[in-house]
């Protein structure tokens, strides 16, 4: 019985201990909730901290801190310095003196619908407010229908204020145009009836088509509707008595056009994250979409599943009339006439031939390329800091720009089959005996991705519908460009391997270009020559990686011209289509700096002499500074880092083991030439 009892007394004990080892790991649960909660509460909205260790995909690039030392020497002026050429050109989009106020009493009201991309939006907002201007009607903030036709985007954030600041908007152009809100209620009824004129502006439309055709009805009507479909809704280049109107162009773009608060601190928030380092960096824009591609015939560079879905594209383009020509076309000839885009492994090639280390920072602008990650491995072998949006953001602050959104089925999930397919799939396989020939299987449901990744082509001549996550995705696309947009602008250089969408129009890497020009016009902005580009890789189609040096001296060249005369081709080419993409001369100045003290020469401005006006007096003091010193000691300057710059990739050498140029007074005369040929 005593052995018993010391057993039950052993039991007791055990189970005291154990509940005292529940209570004790209770305890712990809560507070652990209680800091979990505590800690949420404090952090919440607090931006993640990014050391100079940033990663994109699978790469893992590190920037390193920057020694100012190298600030001053010839090689980095070469690559990132101003281009002198254009130091006395400035910005001027100012009213004129005798530029009249918008009247008191409007012809009417004009109301606009935008539809396209982040390029087609900005063209034609600010052709629409020329065009009110022109009419003296009272303009309605433009309704954007990539973001009035999605689901499931915040209701905060709606058509307008998706993108733009409205208020911002009205007060910056109270000088030049009326601008209000939405229509009275009386007109906006008369809309919803369709009740209203609405007119499909062409794309480029003249002056005269709104002087006599929508100005009619706008005074009749007291209202019209404009529907703009293809970006740019007036005539680019005007008549040299409508130049106001030109630089009314270029403050509603470059002044009244600013993004909404969540979407330029996040923009802020990259640049301060890619400047960390205190080194410069370049933005490139592939400006490879599939449209692009499939409208230009350069679908056989791929050679694979996309060729194909370019293809598909492009019939279907043709067969709904936005492009005539054969759905069979020559892609290498194209690709010569340089009308496709430059792949990043040519524009990798290009900048490390000019002599951009491999630990260039370089900001991948323009969404996805076409093709996939693999188009661009090579340019991540060539530089180690390639980076974009997503890789120097969290998505958290992504959700700060989105807004609250309801959720939504992933498109990407199959749909499971329904009850009646999966009946008569089953009797197929069951009915016995078969006659002669077989009758059809159950056709299989389509699974189609518009954002560029697809497993087959589909089955038909008529693109898919979008489902409701793309349309979420387009209005996405807004804000994810406008992002590109405002940190290409600050970027140190700027290239762009193509500068067409998919209706042949100016891309949105033009209208950075035209920016850029407009405001920063020393800044380095490559205008490259396509054609010129193609016909040197060949050249070197079979040592591509190990050019020789007349290939590299003679593309430094071609570089630094670009920086002037590809801006002269840019003017030819996509002016004609949009004024935003060359805004010059009609919104630029220049400040004369014969009088001035400095002992810099004179540089000529070989792209506009004799077409841009003389500065106002007050913007005399604004040329840029520059000793001789400096300019001599450019002529110095020794390119053997570019002259042996593949052996990096082939040798896995470090930039400082280079080869070694055999002939140092032969070096020294081609870069006295190289300079002189590109400030000629």
């Amino acid at each position: 019985m005593k052995w018993v009892s010391v057993k039950n007394e052993g039991k007791m004990l055990f189970k005291s201990k154990l509940k005292l080892v529940a209570l004790a790991g209770l305890v712990l649960s809560v507070l652990s909730l209680f800091t979990h909660f505590l800690l949420a509460k404090h952090t919440h909205g607090i931006v993640y901290e990014y050391q100079s260790s940033v990663t994109i995909m699978s790469w893992m690039p590190k920037f390193k801190k920057s020694d100012l030392s190298i600030n001053n020497q010839p090689s980095y002026r070469r690559l990132w310095a101003p281009v002198r050429h254009l130091e006395s050109l400035h910005p001027n989009a100012n009213r004129s003196g005798d530029y009249a106020a918008p009247e008191m009493q409007s012809t009417g009201f004009i109301f606009v619908k935008i539809r396209g991309g982040f390029h087609d939006i900005r063209n034609a907002i600010s052709d629409v407010v020329a065009v009110s201007r022109l009419l003296n009607a009272t303009l309605v903030i433009p309704e954007i229908q990539s973001t009035t036709s999605s689901k499931g985007i915040s209701t905060q954030f709606k058509s307008f204020p998706y993108l733009y600041n409205e208020d911002q908007f009205i007060a910056a152009l109270e000088k030049d145009v009326k601008i209000v809100k939405t229509l009275p209620k009386n007109l906006k009824g008369a809309r919803r009836k369709k009740e209203i004129p609405s007119f499909k502006v062409p794309h480029g439309a003249s002056p005269y088509f709104y002087l006599h055709h929508v100005l009619p009805m706008l005074t009749k009507h007291s209202v019209v509707e404009l529907l703009v479909f293809s970006g740019g809704c007036l005539q680019s280049i005007l008549p040299p008595h409508l130049v106001e109107y030109q630089k009314l162009r270029c403050r509603v773009a470059f002044h009244a056009l600013r993004f909404r608060e969540e979407v330029q601190n996040l923009a802020i928030k990259i640049l301060n994250r890619i400047r960390a380092s205190g080194q410069p960096f370049i933005a490139y824009d592939p400006g490879m979409t599939r449209e692009a591609l499939a409208y230009y015939g350069c679908a056989e560079l791929f050679q694979d599943v996309h060729t194909e879905l370019i293809m598909h594209r492009r019939g279907w383009m043709i067969k709904h009339g936005i492009l005539k020509g054969n759905l069979s076309s020559d892609s290498s000839e194209q690709y010569r006439n340089g009308l496709c885009p430059l792949m990043p492994e040519e524009v990798g090639i290009l900048l490390r031939a000019y002599g951009y280390s491999p630990d260039t920072i370089i900001y991948i602008s323009g969404g996805e390329v076409f093709g996939g990650l693999k188009k661009l491995i090579p340019l991540h072998a060539m530089f180690e800091n390639v980076v974009d949006r997503t890789s120097l953001s969290s998505p958290l602050e992504w959700d700060n720009v989105y807004g609250r959104e309801a959720n939504l089925v992933d498109q990407y999930s199959t749909p499971p089959p329904s009850a009646a397919v999966g009946m008569r799939s089953q009797a197929w396989k069951n009915s016995g005996p078969r006659p002669r020939p077989l009758p059809p299987p159950p056709a299989r449901p389509k699974i189609y991705n518009v954002e560029g990744w697809w497993g087959w082509v589909a089955e038909s001549d008529d693109e898919p519908e979008s489902t409701i996550m793309e349309l979420r995705t387009n209005a996405h696309r807004l804000l994810w460009e406008a992002i590109d947009y405002l940190v290409c602008i600050e970027a140190d250089v700027f290239i762009a391997g193509f500068d067409r969408d998919g209706k042949g129009n100016p891309n949105l890497a033009s209208l950075v270009v035209g920016h850029r020009v407009y405001q920063f016009p020393t800044s380095r902005t490559y205008g490259l020559d396509r054609k010129e580009i193609a016909k040197r890789f060949e050249e070197i189609r079979d040592s591509v990686y190990q050019p020789n040096r007349t290939w590299i001296m003679s593309l430094h060249k071609q570089l630094r011209k670009s920086l002037t005369d590809g801006l002269l081709e840019e003017s030819k080419i996509s002016k004609s289509r949009s004024f935003l993409a060359f805004p010059v001369p009609e919104c630029s100045c220049i400040v004369d700096s014969s009088n001035s003290s400095s002992p810099m020469p004179k540089y000529e401005i070989p792209v506009f002499s004799g077409q841009v006006d003389q500065c106002p007096s007050w913007m005399k003091g604004l040329t840029y500074s520059q000793s001789r010193e400096e300019t001599e000691e450019e002529n110095d300057k020794d390119d053997s880092a570019s002259s042996g710059l593949f052996s990096w990739l082939s040798n896995g050498n470090q930039e400082g083991d280079i080869g070694d140029v055999s002939n140092k007074e032969e070096a020294l005369v081609e870069d006295q030439e190289e300079l002189e040929g590109g400030e000629r």
